[in-house]
C-alpha cells in the first residue's frame, strides 16, 4: 500500500539560541547638493546622508569635498576642449579664492575638477556657486562617495538564522540580497497550508485547499479556496497501526516563512526571498496526504488546468514540496511534475529524512525536480538527511539533537532553521517562531534561492536555473557520506552568475493536430535565427492529450530526417504526456524544419497533440 506523503521535518520545535550576524551589503550614494538664494545673495549648502558602517567623516555636513563633476552646455568651448576647461576651472577657482583644476574628462563628457585635496563642504560650496553662476555651465556636483554597506537587517530575530550567513555553512544570502530580493516572483507550498502569521501575511497570496477528504482536512468539506492550516495533529493509532500521537506541525507556515518572511520588519525573521510571494496551497492534513490530492495541487500551482477548480490567478514560478513517501517516483508524481515544468515552473522537493538513499523515496527520486539534501551547523550532512545520485545541492537543514541523542529529545536548538510557526498543540494559537530540523527545511533555501535568481533573470528556464545552482555551488566544510549532489548552494554567487546567462531561444507550436487510431500524424516547428548546431542538450517539451499512451511512438524528426524516439508505447492505460525531454542534438543543423510525430498502433483512443516546443 502506497503511504501517503508527509512533512519531510522528522522532530517537533524547540527555542533557539543567539549566534553572532552577518551583514547585507549595498551601495548607496552618500551626498547630494543644493542651492538656494537669499535676499539676492548666492549660498550654498552639501548636505551628506551618512549610511551605518561609513566612516565617520560622512557626518552630515562635515563630509570633505575631493572632486566637483561640471557638466557644460554643448555650445560651450569647455565641453569639448580640455584646456578650455582647465582654464575655466582654474579660474573659477581664483575668483572663489580656492584651489581648482581640470582632472580629466569622464565617459558622459563631463569634467571632472579637483579641488586640491580634501577640503570642507563650504569651500566646495563657494566653488560650487562660480560655476552655477556661470550661463555655459549646465550642472556641477560632487563627487560623492559610495559605501559597501553592512546592514543587518532589523528583524529581532535575524542573530538566530546561522542558515543564512555564517561562513562555515550558511548559504550566503546577505550577499545576495544587493541584486535581487525575489520580488515579482511566486512560490507554491504545497504543504499543510497557512494559519495565520503577522511575519508572513504581507507576503501571502490566494491560495487552494486540495484536501479531498474532508475528516484529514478537519474543516467540515472537501476542496474549497481556503487553505488555512487546521491542524495535523493525530491521536495514538489514528495513522494506522502502531503511529504514536502527535501535535499539529503548522509545517507549512514555518517554510513559508523560510522563503519570503517579511523583511526589515523589526519584527521575527529574515525570509531568503523576502520580495516574493508566498501562494499556500493546502494538500497534508490528519495522518499527511494522498498523492491524488498532491500532483491536482502541483497541476494547479504551477498554472494548469484542474477539474471543477478555478484557475489560478497567480500561478508560481517555484514550487517548495517539503514533503514525501516512500517508493520510486511514480508516474502519476512525474507526469505532473513535467508539466509544471513544461510551463515554467522550478519544483523543489526535500530529500527525505530516513538517513538513506533518496532513490527510494518520493517525490524526491524523480526527474525534472531539484532535491535537497540537509546540512547541519559544521557542514556536514545532518544525521537524518536522505543522500545519494538522486541528490542534485545541498541546504542548510539544521540539527536540533545530535544523531547519537535520543530521538525526539532537544539537546542542540540554537543548531535548528528558526522560523516563523503556531503555538498551539491542536488548533491554532498564537504565533511564535521556533526552530526546526529537517530536509523540509533544506528545501525551502533553495525554492527561496530559485525565486531570487528568477528575480534576477525572469528569462531563465527551470534546468538553466538548477544548472546555476549547482555549478555556483561550494563544497561542503564538512563531509556527506552518500554523496550531497554539487556540494552547499551559495546563494550570492549563483545570483551574481543568473544576471549574465543568456535565454534559452525557443520555438513552439501550439496547434491542434489530431492522433486518430492507427495513424502518425506530425506537427512541425521551424527554427531560424540559430547560428550552428543544435545543443547537446536540446530541450524538447512534448503536451500529447491521448486516453492512453501506451498506444502511441513518439519521435523528434531533425531537419535532414535523423529521427529521435522520446516515447516509445510505455505506459500503459496512463493518460496524457506532459513531458520535457532531453536529446544530444549536437549533430544536427539548428535552422529548419523540425517535426513532431505521433503514431498510433492501436484502436479504441484517439488524443491529439496539443503543443510541443524547442528549447536551444
Amino acid at each position: 500500500m502506497h503511504r501517503p506523503a508527509a512533512p519531510a521535518c522528522p522532530e517537533r520545535p524547540v527555542k533557539g539560541n543567539t549566534v553572532h550576524a552577518s551583514r547585507r551589503r549595498r551601495l548607496i550614494s552618500v551626498a547630494a547638493v543644493s542651492v538656494a538664494l537669499l535676499a539676492g545673495t548666492a549660498t550654498a549648502s552639501v548636505a551628506v546622508e551618512t549610511p551605518a558602517g561609513a566612516p565617520a567623516a560622512a557626518a552630515a555636513g562635515t563630509a570633505p569635498v575631493e572632486n566637483l563633476i561640471v557638466g557644460y552646455k554643448a555650445s560651450a568651448s569647455e565641453a569639448s576642449s580640455n584646456t578650455a576647461a582647465a582654464a575655466d576651472a582654474t579660474a573659477k577657482g581664483k575668483k572663489a579664492g580656492k584651489k581648482a583644476k581640470f582632472d580629466r574628462r569622464l565617459g558622459t563628457g563631463a569634467a571632472l575638477v579637483n579641488l586640491g585635496g580634501t577640503v570642507a563642504p563650504k569651500d566646495a560650496a563657494d566653488v560650487m556657486a562660480q560655476f552655477r553662476a556661470d550661463p555655459d555651465v549646465a550642472y556641477v556636483e560632487v563627487d560623492s562617495r559610495a559605501y559597501p554597506l553592512a546592514v543587518t537587517p532589523n528583524d529581532t530575530e535575524y542573530a538566530k538564522q546561522w542558515d543564512l550567513f555564517e561562513p562555515t555553512a550558511g548559504m550566503n544570502v546577505p550577499a545576495a540580497w544587493d541584486k535581487a530580493t525575489g520580488s515579482g516572483v511566486t512560490v507554491a507550498v504545497i504543504d499543510t497550508g497557512y494559519v495565520a502569521h503577522s511575519d508572513v501575511a504581507p507576503n501571502i497570496v490566494a491560495g487552494y485547499d486540495f484536501i479531498s477528504d474532508s475528516t484529514a482536512a478537519r474543516d467540515g468539506n472537501g476542496r474549497d479556496n481556503d487553505p488555512s492550516d487546521q491542524g495535523d495533529w493525530s491521536a495514538a493509532g489514528e495513522c494506522g497501526t502502531g503511529s504514536t500521537a502527535s501535535g499539529s506541525s503548522w509545517h507549512g507556515t514555518h517554510v513559508a516563512g523560510t522563503i519570503a518572511a517579511a523583511t526589515n520588519n523589526s519584527k521575527g525573521v529574515a525570509g531568503i526571498a523576502y520580495g516574493a510571494k508566498i501562494q499556500p496551497v493546502r494538500v497534508l492534513g490528519k495522518c499527511g496526504g494522498a498523492t491524488s490530492d498532491i500532483v491536482d495541487a502541483i497541476t494547479w500551482a504551477s498554472g494548469g488546468s484542474v477539474a471543477g477548480i478555478p484557475a489560478n490567478a497567480t500561478p508560481a514560478k517555484v514550487i517548495n514540496m517539503s514533503l514525501g513517501g516512500s517508493g520510486a517516483c511514480s508516474s502519476t508524481y512525474q507526469n505532473a511534475i513535467n508539466a509544471a515544468v513544461a510551463r515554467g515552473t522550478t519544483v523543489v522537493v526535500a530529500a527525505g529524512n530516513s538517513n538513506a538513499d533518496a532513490a527510494n523515496f518520493s517525490p524526491a527520486s524523480c526527474n525534472n525536480v531539484i532535491n535537497v539534501a540537509s546540512t547541519n551547523r559544521t557542514g556536514d550532512r545532518s544525521f537524518y538527511s536522505n543522500y545519494g545520485a538522486k541528490i542534485d545541492i545541498a541546504a542548510p537543514g539544521g540539527e536540533t539533537r545530535r544523531g547519537t541523542d535520543t530521538p525526539g529529545t532537544v539537546t542542540t536548538p540554537e543548531n535548528g532553521i528558526l522560523s516563523t510557526l503556531n503555538a498551539g498543540t491542536t488548533t491554532p494559537g498564537a504565533e511564535i517562531y521556533k526552530p526546526y530540523q529537517g530536509t523540509s527545511m533544506a528545501a525551502p533555501h533553495i525554492a527561496g534561492l530559485v525565486a531570487l535568481v528568477k528575480s534576477a533573470n525572469p528569462a531563465l528556464t527551470p534546468a538553466q536555473i538548477e544548472t546555476a545552482i549547482k555549478d555556483n555551488a561550494r563544497p561542503l566544510a564538512g563531509t556527506c557520506t552518500g554523496g550531497c549532489g554539487a556540494g552547499l548552494a551559495d546563494a550570492a554567487k549563483t545570483v551574481s552568475a543568473a544576471t549574465s546567462i543568456p535565454p534559452t531561444t525557443g520555438f513552439e507550436n501550439t496547434m491542434d493536430y489530431t492522433i486518430a487510431d492507427n495513424a502518425t500524424v506530425e506537427s512541425p516547428i521551424t527554427v531560424s535565427g540559430v547560428a550552428g548546431n543544435a545543443p547537446a542538450a536540446l530541450k524538447v517539451g512534448v503536451n500529447i492529450l491521448h486516453t492512453y499512451i501506451g498506444d502511441l511512438k513518439v519521435d523528434l524528426i531533425a531537419p535532414d530526417g535523423s529521427v529521435y524516439n522520446l516515447h516509445n508505447r510505455a505506459g500503459g492505460s496512463t493518460d496524457n504526456i506532459n513531458q520535457v525531454y532531453t536529446v544530444n542534438a549536437s549533430s544536427e543543423v539548428a535552422n529548419g524544419t523540425w517535426k513532431l510525430r505521433v503514431n498510433d498502433n492501436a484502436a479504441g483512443d484517439t488524443g491529439k497533440i496539443d503543443s510541443w516546443n524547442l528549447g536551444f
